[in-house]
């Protein structure tokens, strides 16, 4: 498969910090690695050792207390938990090893023998799952293809059942699908904190994945970013706080006035859905958009001097019956001297029979020239062929229900393919919304948000999202001829969105990631001060909080 032609910018570093593999591509950096001359027992005992390290320091006390059992595969995966156990005991820590296997790997055959040669027991049966000991999955790393057997999962269901929150993972863990996120089988181990070795594995982010991961945090293994470099470039990129003050937004002239800094107009809000409008502005406000139009039902325009008095009243829309907007009324005039347009939030779902007397406006929206942002019923009311003939940028935030009307095919698929797949077929830049939200760029580029807040999964906030989002991206497109509605634009705009729930609940507790609270730290963006951009220098260990 070719590399696509890349027109964006490159945000951010496509380093091992960033990237997001799958277990079949690390298997393949490190086969790189032993054709080059190290031995794969040096890899081994690097890794191992960094990933003790990190365990003793975030279990030190719970080690000390009640000790650790090791749970090892036959595989390098268990001779990493090997090498973990040794140091572990040699440090004073009680450590036990259970290893139901006949037969291990040669290298993980030889620390077995060590560390019994040390002293370590090795027991003969399961381990206690109501057990103190912290235990150490290391029984299955990348590459698991194959559910765990009735005896594994049974033991490792009743560990999570007696003992929550006292099993790490190294690596992966056990029957967790690397790729997907899902589990292979029944179950899969459920871990308070995983450890992710070199690269973040995808299946790590995914939402199906976020119970069973716990915490991530990644191992750094100073991989050489020559090994790195030849990852195709859509290979996606993780994205966490520390990179929120590196989003690349264009600069605006210091000297633009308010038509030269973003001009939008929403077309958002019904009878049925009063809110919608209100919040898609209050989220377009936080942007800095210099002006802001709107288009909305008579009952939220007649309001709107009082509670945005900074928005222009474009034009009053009539409603359906049922209390859906309609875009009937909308004329080329609406359009003019614009830079984007979001059509969406709350407008309400119309039968088939009453689509008719809309066609002139959707072909108005279909050749405006600039960004076109559709959010919730702005999709629903649209279809694949319609997207596929637009004529200027257009960004498109399903979440995956709205996905699967436009796709069907697509909706089962992991986000990172779905969205990847869906942003090729329509041309559009697509933000596939979840816990960990995708984005896919038409050239292939894909990102994933690795930092958010779940108490921020509340109603309304996917409207605050897209009137930000374009409002970001009519600011991108007014600054100068030469820059495009990129989809790194989009991808910054979705962290800056999760970056303020989460400073939200930082301010106000879990109940504070309300929309408009989410708006005002929007609006601030705490983040992208300089006191945060030392977080991104924390190269050694980098902690990933998916809570």
């Amino acid at each position: 498969m070719p590399e696509p032609v890349l027109t964006g910018p490159s945000w951010p570093a496509r380093d091992s910090g960033h990237l997001l593999v799958s277990g079949e591509q690390m298997a393949a950096l490190e086969q790189q690695l032993f054709a080059s001359g190290l031995p794969v027992e040096a890899l081994m005992e690097k890794a191992a050792l960094a990933a003790c390290r990190a365990i003793q320091a975030d279990w030190g006390p719970h080690l000390k207390r009640h000790g650790a059992v090791v749970l090892v595969g036959p595989g390098h995966n268990g001779g990493d938990g090997l090498v973990i156990a040794r140091e572990l005991h040699l440090a004073g820590i009680d450590t036990r090893i259970w290893s139901p296997f006949e037969r291990h790997k040669p290298l993980t055959a030889a620390h077995l023998r060590h560390a019994l040669w040390l002293g370590i027991e090795r027991l003969q049966q399961g381990p206690d799952p109501a057990g103190d000991a912290l235990w150490i999955d290391a029984l299955f790393g990348i590459g698991q293809r194959r559910p765990l057997d009735a005896a594994t999962e049974t033991l490792l269901r009743q560990r999570q059942q007696r003992r929550p929150a006292t099993l790490v993972a190294i690596d992966i863990p056990s029957g967790l699908d690397d790729s997907s996120g899902r589990p292979l089988g029944q179950t899969c181990a459920q871990a308070a904190m995983t450890y992710s070795i070199g690269l973040i594995k995808q299946g790590l982010v995914q939402d199906p994945a976020l119970a069973a991961v716990g915490r991530l945090r990644r191992i750094e293994l100073g991989l050489p970013q020559a090994l790195l470099d030849p990852l195709m470039t859509s290979t996606p990129l993780g994205l966490t706080a520390a990179d929120g003050p590196r989003a690349p937004w264009p600069p605006l002239d210091p000297a633009a006035g308010k038509y030269a800094r973003g001009r939008l107009l929403v077309i958002a809000g019904s009878e049925a859905y009063r809110g919608a409008a209100h919040l898609a502005l209050l989220g377009a406000s936080a942007s800095g958009a210099g002006s802001l139009r709107a288009a909305m039902a008579a009952p939220q325009a007649d309001a709107l001097w009082q509670l945005l008095p900074h928005v222009v009243l474009q034009r009053r829309l009539p409603c359906d019956d049922a209390g859906s907007l309609l875009l009937a009324q909308l004329t080329s005039t609406d359009l003019e001297r614009l830079d984007a347009v979001l059509l969406g939030p709350g407008l309400g779902l119309l039968p088939a029979a009453a689509m008719a007397p809309e066609l002139d406006a959707w072909q108005l929206l279909q050749t405006f020239s600039g960004l076109l942002v559709l959010d919730a019923d702005g999709l629903n009311r649209t279809t694949v062929a319609w997207l596929q003939g637009r004529r200027g940028p257009t960004w498109i935030t399903p979440h995956r229900d709205e996905l699967r009307r436009l796709w069907p095919e697509l909706a089962d698929l992991p986000p990172l393919e779905a969205a990847e797949r869906a942003a090729a077929d329509s041309g559009a830049v697509v933000l596939l919304k979840g816990a960990h939200s995708v984005i896919a760029a038409p050239d292939g580029r894909r990102w994933q948000l690795l930092a958010s807040a779940p108490d921020s999964a509340r109603a309304g906030l996917g409207d605050v999202l897209a009137g930000y989002a374009a409002g970001r991206g009519a600011q991108a497109l007014a600054s100068g001829p030469g820059l495009q509605a990129d989809g790194a634009w989009l991808a910054a705009a979705a962290l800056d969105h999760a970056l303020a729930g989460l400073e939200a609940v930082k301010r106000q507790g879990p109940g504070g990631a309300c929309p408009p609270q989410v708006a005002q730290a929007l609006a601030q963006r705490p983040w992208s001060r300089t006191r945060c951009r030392r977080q991104r220098d924390k190269r050694d260990l980098q902690m990933l909080t998916v809570e």
